[in-house]
């Protein structure tokens, strides 16, 4: 196909090199933006930012990501895949360079912009090395496998952070990232993706097109991304940048509508299929978003910092491959429904186990479920988008292009979009349960009292002082409440977590089940009407042989 290397035969070395690269090239493309998530408080106060302002430094990566195979795609078809690579892998090795020399927030901004558009091509270029590494009959696997690696570059990162943070200077993950990128750049050079064909695909109105999607994919990026930072209901930029993201999108698919060779197959877009498709690959990465807010966002609530939560991403990342090798050995088209069915089901048991924490809770005590949505997290990302290859090549291969976009498109809001709303939930019931916990903290309850003075005791060697002892003591007591009341949020984000999986498992198969069900009516309807024929069979026999 235009865009992607030819499949030929290799000497059993040469897959062995071609495997090798894309185990080099797919950690390139995913590490930066993990360990920038992970260190995110640490460059925060190296440039003296708030949060909201440091929150920009991951959205506006997500936000260029997410509109970067707009065109990439027939970027690759036009230039031929070895000149993609190489240039793909160049730019992301300049941004990194100039990560090291510039530190301001307005040019870290602009550089994590054009990091996020450079390392889209670094994810095609990883997959297309490791499915090289694989025979013709098992690529459906080796995307399974690519696809898996991919979802565990952020756990690897929360594990690599403490030992990259202890230097105390945050350009030390530029510098991983620069060396990563000199590697990938020498290996893609070195060993060649086999040539592909080349076409002229390019067409006025497609830069048109592109100009009017890709503001408004960031737009709608930029609100879930500042969801939960610059409260919602407070801002109106939000819902403005909804309303221009609108129309841009709006006029934008009247023009791709009404072409010959359009950018983006509208047709298709209305479509059930192409509808399903895309809802689901929403759903699921809002699904397994839970495994980045909701037990991390607990642990660092309860005081555990990153050396107490490198175990955990530890078990996160290990249970992860395994998902992506379990995925790939369970590949086959009849059992792609059964592969996100048990996914899902990982997702709701998992989110189960961890509706019930409490202020004794600790990383070790979360490794079942986290374990669970890791493989969960693993095993999804190739059936699903297998699924959605095969319904795009249907209609032709000029869907393709709609398809990348479509699915960058679901994982990208998908990843901002479950934070934000569960990030949102889970502030509403922290001010309730707040409200309802210090309501009942009545000073002349004795239970409140003996707590006032523990904590007062506390304080006895340090502060002379018994007024500003008790002051002391009632602010302690009020972080007490403060820290339930999340815990207890957190609970409940949980457990809606894991309702919504429950629906949208039901929603998933629903069609599945309608099928079954009507199909056994309709067996059991020419059930009946075949023993009634029977029986009047019989009567009519019986009638004619004894007509007395």
């Amino acid at each position: 196909m235009p865009g992607s290397p030819a499949f030929v035969k290799h000497s059993p070395g040469r897959r062995l090199a071609y495997g090798l690269v894309g185990l080099l090239v797919i950690p390139t493309s995913g590490l930066g933006t993990g360990l920038v998530a992970a260190n995110l408080q640490n460059i925060q106060g190296h440039l003296g930012l708030t949060q909201s302002e440091a929150a920009w430094l991951s959205a506006v990566y997500v936000m260029f990501n997410a509109s970067a195979n707009l065109v990439l795609f027939k970027c690759r078809q036009r230039f031929g895949i070895r000149h993609f690579a190489e240039a793909g892998i160049a730019a992301y090795v300049v941004i990194c360079v100039l990560h090291l020399v510039i530190a301001d927030y307005p040019t870290a901004l602009l550089l994590r912009a054009v990091a996020g558009f450079a390392a889209a091509p670094m994810s095609a270029l990883g997959m297309f090395y490791l499915m090289q590494a694989f025979p013709l009959k098992h690529l459906g696997r080796a995307l399974c496998l690519a696809l898996g690696l991919m979802q565990a570059m952020t756990p690897l990162a929360w594990v690599l952070s403490p030992w990259l943070a202890s230097t105390g200077d945050f350009r030390e993950i530029y510098r991983l990232e620069l060396g990563m990128a000199l590697l990938s750049l020498a290996a893609i050079v070195i060993v060649k993706l086999p040539q592909g064909i080349r076409i002229r695909v390019f067409e006025p109105l497609d830069f048109l097109a592109f100009a009017l999607l890709a503001p408004a994919i960031a737009l709608i990026g930029a609100v879930f991304a500042q969801m939960r930072y610059e409260w919602w209901e407070d801002n109106p930029w939000m819902a403005y940048a909804v309303i221009a993201a609108m129309a841009m999108a709006t006029v934008a698919v009247l023009i791709e509508h009404h072409r010959a060779h359009p950018l983006v197959m509208t047709r298709w877009l209305g479509t059930s299929d192409a509808f399903r498709f895309g809802m689901g690959a929403i759903g699921m990465r809002f699904l397994l978003s839970e495994q980045s807010y909701t037990a991390p966002g607990l642990l660092r609530t309860l005081g555990m910092g990153p050396d107490q939560l490198q175990p955990l991403y530890a078990v996160i990342f290990a249970a992860t491959i395994a998902g992506a090798v379990i995925s790939a050995l369970m590949f086959g088209p009849k059992r792609i429904l059964a592969i996100l069915g048990v996914s899902i089901a990982l997702v709701i048991a998992g989110s189960y186990l961890e509706h019930s924490a409490t202020n004794l809770t600790r990383p070790h005590d979360v490794y079942l479920s986290q374990l669970m949505i890791s493989l969960a997290t693993g095993m999804f990302m190739g059936p699903l988008l297998l699924m959605g290859i095969t319904k795009a090549l249907a209609r032709g291969t000029d869907h393709i292009v709609t398809f990348s976009v479509l699915f960058s498109l679901s994982q990208g809001i998908g990843g901002l979009a479950g934070p934000a709303v569960l990030g949102t939930y889970q502030l509403y019931r922290e001010h309730e349960y707040s409200a309802v916990i210090t309501a009942g903290l009545d000073p002349a309850d004795p239970q409140v009292t003996q707590r006032i003075k523990l904590y007062q005791g506390a304080y006895a060697k340090t502060i002379v002082d018994p007024a500003r002892r008790d002051i002391q003591a009632r602010a302690l007591l009020a972080q007490v409440a403060t820290r339930e009341a999340n815990v207890r949020a957190y609970n409940d984000a949980s457990l809606l977590n894991s309702l919504i999986a429950f629906g949208f498992l039901f929603w998933t198969f629903a069609s599945d089940i309608f099928r079954v069900l009507t199909g056994g009516v309709e067996r059991a309807g020419r059930l009946t009407r075949r023993r009634l024929s029977v029986a009047r069979y019989r009567r009519s026999r019986k009638l004619r042989t004894h007509p007395q």
